[in-house]
């Protein structure tokens, strides 16, 4: 197995200073209107993805919506994924690692098991390299994310609009707060994610995802506090990856 995985400089575009104090419309507006066909979304279906998909899909119904399904997802999370494109009739398109979860296992063991040059492969692997064959094959230019900086220490630094290699990052939400997202979920009517209300603030695989418990802060709960990226949010859709 051959992974290409050098990491790209992330840098603020300049369109960042004409839409820090405008709203997250008004964001998704621009992106919309900048890139046109080339633009695309990924969403995790995590604890509060619900806001980033009803905002695009109510004003851009056409933008490719990507999940990337490791395989490792919880039931819930399928369950979730299931009724918010039929709510919100999402342009969902589904990528899969080019190697099932059993085959994985088989040939490598437990890479989120060896430390964090098994958890790199494993990202790499699940992760990376299923978006970054979204990104081609749509011929995205534009990518929509919903993080925010105050999700963890390592999203600070981010701001509304990014360059990333040869993709530009846009990031409605960048500057939203937990009481925004409330809101926005309750005055749409929409959910946080099945698993929220037993205390899981950031969701992903069943087997790097942990309830927040007594002083863990939310980067705690991923990854067995490692990391907190997966590393689809570091590097480019641009480069070639042989798995």
């Amino acid at each position: 197995m051959a992974v290409k995985s050098d990491k790209r400089v992330t840098e603020v575009d300049p369109a960042s200073a004409r839409l820090q104090n405008v709203s997250a419309r008004t964001r998704v507006r621009w992106a919309v209107e900048k890139f046109g066909d080339q633009l695309v979304m990924s969403s995790s279906f995590g604890a509060q993805s619900a806001v980033m998909l009803h905002m695009v899909s109510s004003m851009a119904p056409r933008v490719p919506i990507i999940l990337v399904d490791t395989g490792y997802l919880f039931p819930q999370t399928y369950r979730f994924v299931e009724a918010l494109e039929g709510r919100l009739g999402l342009n969902l398109h589904v990528y899969k690692p080019r190697m099932t979860p059993a085959r994985q296992e088989a040939l490598f063991g437990k890479l989120w098991k060896k430390g964090e040059e098994g958890l790199s492969k494993y990202n790499l692997m699940n992760k990376i390299e299923p978006m970054n064959r979204a990104l081609m094959d749509f011929k995205a230019k534009g990518w929509l994310a919903g993080l925010r900086k105050e999700q963890s220490s390592s999203r600070r630094h981010l701001d509304v609009v990014m360059k990333q290699d040869k993709i530009t990052k846009i990031h409605p939400i960048i500057d939203w707060s937990d009481y925004d997202v409330y809101r926005y979920l309750t005055n749409n009517n929409l959910p946080y994610h099945p698993l929220w209300e037993e205390g899981y603030v950031s969701i992903g695989d069943t087997h790097s995802t942990s309830r927040l418990m007594g002083k863990m802060s939310a980067e705690d709960t991923r990854f067995g506090g490692i990391r907190r990226e997966c590393g689809l949010h570091e590097l480019s859709g641009q480069d070639d990856f042989q798995i």
